[in-house]
C-alpha cells in the first residue's frame, strides 16, 4: 500500500470557510468543492478565509452574477472591500493546472471576426492585437480570468477549458473584455 505524506495531501485539499459576520464571526460554513447555492448553509456571508487553493465566488446562485477571484488569505470584510452588496451566493473551486495554457479569443460571437491565440497573459488586448472587442473564445488549456479593463482591472469572468460562443448569452452583456490572465498554480 502506498501512503501519501500528510504535507502533500494537505496541499491538494481545497478549502474556503465562509462566515456570517465580519471578522470571521458568527456561524460558518466550510467548503471543499463547488457550491451552487450557499443559502441553505448561511443566511448571509460577510467574511471568509481561503485556507488552500483558489476559488471564484459569485453574488448569485448557480455561478451567476458578479465574480470575484479568491486566493489563499483572509478576507475580514470582503463585501465592502469588493463592493458586493448582496453577499456570496455560490462558489467554484479552481482546480490546479500544470502544463501549457492556450486560449483563442474572437472579435465576434460564435468564433467570428478577428482571432488570436494566447499562451500567456495579455494586459491590454487593444495594444497587443488591435482588437477592441472580444465576444467569444475557446479555452483549450488551463484556467483563465478575463477582465473588462486593461491591466487586469474591473469586472472579471472565470473561464475553464471549453467553448464560450457568446459572452452576452452568458449574462455578460455590456461588458467588453480588455485583458486576460492565466490562473497559475502559485495560489496554492
Amino acid at each position: 500500500m502506498c501512503m501519501i505524506p500528510l504535507s502533500i495531501y494537505l496541499s491538494l485539499v481545497f478549502q474556503i470557510i465562509f462566515y456570517e459576520d465580519r471578522n470571521f464571526q458568527g456561524r460558518s460554513y466550510e467548503c471543499m468543492s463547488d457550491c451552487s447555492d450557499m443559502s441553505s448553509y448561511l443566511s448571509r456571508c460577510h467574511s471568509c478565509r481561503v485556507e488552500s487553493g483558489c476559488f471564484m465566488v459569485y453574488d448569485r446562485p448557480n455561478y451567476m452574477g458578479n465574480q470575484y477571484f479568491m486566493r489563499r488569505g483572509e478576507y475580514a470584510d470582503y463585501m465592502s472591500m469588493m463592493g458586493m452588496s448582496s453577499g456570496i451566493r455560490s462558489c467554484r473551486m479552481i482546480p490546479m493546472h500544470r502544463g501549457q495554457f492556450r486560449m483563442r479569443i474572437y472579435e465576434r460571437e460564435n468564433f467570428g471576426g478577428q482571432m488570436h491565440e494566447l499562451m500567456d497573459d495579455c494586459d491590454n488586448m487593444m495594444d497587443r492585437y488591435r482588437m477592441n472587442e472580444c465576444q467569444s473564445c475557446n479555452v483549450m488549456d488551463g484556467h483563465w480570468l478575463m477582465y473588462e479593463q486593461p491591466q487586469y482591472r474591473g469586472r472579471m469572468m472565470y473561464l475553464r477549458p471549453g467553448e464560450y460562443r457568446s459572452f452576452r448569452e452568458m449574462g455578460m452583456s455590456g461588458t467588453r473584455f480588455m485583458s486576460m490572465r492565466r490562473i497559475m498554480d502559485s495560489c496554492y
